[in-house]
């Protein structure tokens, strides 16, 4: 699974019916086919045994659920996760399962009636119709329907000559002056192909340099955020930091005392827990009026790796708290985060969320995180961003993109370098300290889904 979640708008770019672009860009893209919204999970009996003998015309509008399709992509383009469906085309229904899908740079919606409806038209930020010849689209419908879906030569020509083909000349035809582009030989026309590149990466640069620029100005003109709640800096609390920023100290020192100051921090962000009132009685039969924690549940989430490091204090003064793990990666090409690994407890919408990672310079990996708890529905302003180290920088990023988020820390420090290593920091290499074991996350299709460092 590899995901990114944004939290600015994305760039939707409409093929038809086929192109492919994401693997010639370095943006994060993902591919939305509009068969995976069609409403064949509501054929009724009689018309699954039209489609069964090639009677049913898929071709059709009126075959597609633009109401779905449309509210996907418009969520998909706010950076939400989404579910989609899939279709079957043995037994022209939808599976039981749909497919999650998360939010993108680069949006590639494909389909053969991608310009057929006006309110789908509007989300489309970059329309493409790839046009080729007829024998050339007959002779794909041929190779795919009978090596792919498992259907006799003579079934897919029947189905062609009374529905595809009318269709394509009454629906899909007349629609490509509405097209932004017209790509003539299909997709291997590789000089229409790079000049949509070309495009694509203009305006991702153009809506990433605008996002830049208001952070920046937040950084340099606005105080730190009321959000934020760095930790009582005591004689204690300078002397740890002293000790773990200083480039002597040893590997035992550093990891001894790291984990001191990690359980201060959590501590420190268990007051911002809501509690009520409760009065109980004393083993010498007085009353005492204390209060208790007013929530239904608290779990923890580490971003993966150096989260995990946190891990140990929030479990020493959480009892049965529940952990949770979320693997991002920064992808070296584009610079931008990536999701690769997701580990949630059951139920955690109602519960308070506490966001572990050890350091935060520019903010992408906390503020994909939170995307990603509030695609579960977790509230925002049940999540509370704990980290050792935060820099200014990332602290107005995710104080600008979730204002309700609660982010606690127990330093501040002002800048960073040419790498976005936070400076003066605790050194780039924080995980690395800690004494680690491998091991192997396996989904259960039995492929490797994630390797995780483990901290001892």
């Amino acid at each position: 699974m590899v995901g990114r979640p944004n939290c600015r708008p994305s760039l939707v770019v409409c093929s038809c019916p086929e192109l492919v672009v994401d693997q010639r860009t370095q943006y994060r893209s993902e591919r939305l086919s509009d068969v995976q919204c069609l409403a064949g999970s509501v054929l009724s009996p009689e018309e699954q045994a039209l489609a069964a003998k090639n009677d049913y015309n898929f071709d059709h509008p009126g075959a597609f659920d633009f109401e779905l399709l449309v509210s996907t992509l418009r969520k998909l383009k706010q950076g939400k996760s989404v579910k989609i469906p899939v279709y079957d085309f043995t037994t022209h229904m939808r599976h039981k399962d749909w497919k999650n899908v998360y939010g993108a740079s680069v949006i590639i919606f494909e389909g053969i009636m991608s310009f057929a409806d006006k309110e789908l038209l509007q989300l489309l930020d970059m329309k493409i119709f790839v046009d080729a010849d007829s024998d050339i689209r007959l002779v794909r419908r041929l190779r795919r329907d009978i090596t792919v879906r498992g259907r006799d030569i003579e079934g897919v020509i029947k189905q062609y000559n009374k529905f595809v083909k009318p269709a394509f000349e009454q629906y899909i035809e007349p629609t490509m002056r509405l097209a932004d582009i017209v790509v003539p030989r299909g997709g291997g026309n590789m000089v229409a192909i790079d000049l949509i590149v070309q495009h694509v990466h203009s305006q991702l640069e153009e809506r990433e340099l605008s996002v830049r620029a208001l952070l920046a100005s937040a950084q340099q003109t606005q105080p730190l955020p009321q959000t934020l709640s760095v930790l009582e800096s005591t004689p204690q609390v300078r002397g740890l930091h002293t000790i773990i920023r200083n480039k002597e100290t040893s590997r035992d020192e550093f990891i001894f005392y790291s984990k001191r100051l990690m359980r201060l921090l959590i501590e420190h962000a268990l007051t911002f827990l809501p509690s009520q009132p409760c009065s109980v009685q004393t083993p010498q039969g007085h009353d005492y009026e204390g209060c208790s924690y007013n929530g239904k549940g608290i779990t923890g989430v580490s971003i993966l790796r150096a989260g995990e490091t946190m891990e140990p204090a929030l479990r020493a003064v959480c009892k049965d708290v529940r952990i949770g793990k979320i693997l991002i990666q920064t992808n070296l090409d584009s610079g931008e985060p990536e999701l690769h690994y997701l580990r949630l407890p059951k139920d955690i919408s109602e519960d308070h969320v506490i966001l572990m990672d050890s350091t935060v310079s520019t903010g992408a990996a906390a503020m994909m995180a939170v995307r990603v708890l509030l695609d579960h529905e977790v509230q925002e302003n049940k999540i509370m961003l704990v980290s050792l180290l935060m820099a200014e920088l990332g602290v107005h990023s995710v104080a600008y993109a979730f204002p309700k988020v609660k982010i606690i820390t127990t330093a501040v420090d002002k800048g960073l370098d040419d790498f976005l290593h936070v400076i003066p920091g605790i050194g780039k290499h924080f995980h690395a300290s800690f004494h680690s074991f491998t091991y192997c996350l396996v989904n259960s299709d039995g492929l490797c889904s994630y390797l995780c460092t483990h901290f001892t």
